[in-house]
């Protein structure tokens, strides 16, 4: 019997619902990339504004940033949000993502980059085109994002914390995934760099590496086949819910990891 198949109707095979908020991040101010719809980054912005923070969400899909500016409003009446549009294939729209949050709530506390392209392309079928662009939004988006936040807090002076979301390709091997793959194991090394570098402004630097993580834009992009086969491999039988990894981000944020910085928290059930 497979380790699947043994865990597919155990206690842990139901996703638990999302537990209330401890006021983690209360007073703090949070930006978010790639937040609209349905996927981590909405998720992770409901968990950080559910632990008190206010948030700055971003995305470069216009109106689905709109949509989600308004429910996360209806759903947070007292906390101050915000929305910009941003696309982080550009440096200019990313320093006007930083700057323009600083400037609608005050300050920047916590960064969360969480924008990534994925896709399923054998490499000898790959074009230059695919891979740069899948490159270009998962490593080099958030690279432009770090740089530009880490500018911001050196000169803010009060210090602050990036979340950057990699993922457990970045340590395993599956098949048409090289692009995304080495992108998110580039993410991995940029955390683990920055974070160093970042100690003398007194910022933390840390990763979560999700396994998988369904929701509808998901189940939409890609075959139901493939995430079935991926969610029963995992020791529970089932993917993660998307508030469960933003759990683990609003954790990393908080003033429970002070001492943890350039480490990359897998959530899954193995790590390779």
């Amino acid at each position: 019997m497979s380790e699947s198949t043994q865990n597919s109707g155990g206690p842990l095979s139901v996703a638990p619902q999302p537990v209330a908020g401890h006021g983690l991040l209360t007073g703090r101010v949070a930006v978010i990339t790639a937040a609209a719809g349905t996927g981590i980054g909405s998720a992770t912005a409901r968990r950080l504004l559910s632990e008190g923070a206010d948030v700055v969400i971003s995305d470069w899909h216009e109106r689905r940033l709109g949509e989600t500016e308004i429910e996360l409003k209806g759903e947070f009446p007292e906390r101050r949000i915000a929305a910009i549009v941003c696309d982080v294939q550009s440096t200019a729209q990313v320093n006007d993502l930083v700057s323009g949050a600083s400037a609608a709530l005050g300050r920047i506390d916590i960064m969360v980059n969480n924008a990534g392209l994925g896709g399923e392309t054998p490499v000898a079928d790959m074009t230059d085109e695919q891979w740069d662009r899948v490159l270009d939004i998962t490593l080099n988006g958030t690279f432009r994002c770090t740089r530009a936040v880490l500018n911001y807090f050196r000169s803010a002076g009060h210090g602050g914390v990036i979340v950057n979301n990699a993922s457990v390709l970045g340590w395993r091997a599956q098949y048409g995934q090289a692009h995304y793959a080495a992108a998110k194991a580039g993410v991995m090394a940029l955390t683990r760099c920055s974070a160093i570098e970042a100690a003398e402004f007194g910022v933390r630097i840390n990763a979560v590496a999700p396994s998988i993580a369904r929701h509808a834009f998901l189940d939409k992009v890609s075959s139901t086949e493939l995430l079935d086969r991926l969610s029963e491999g995992e020791a529970f039988g089932r993917a993660a819910e998307p508030w469960e990894v933003a759990a683990t981000i609003a954790m990393l944020a908080s003033d429970y990891t002070t001492y943890l910085t350039g480490e990359v928290v897998s959530i899954s059930s193995q790590r390779a």
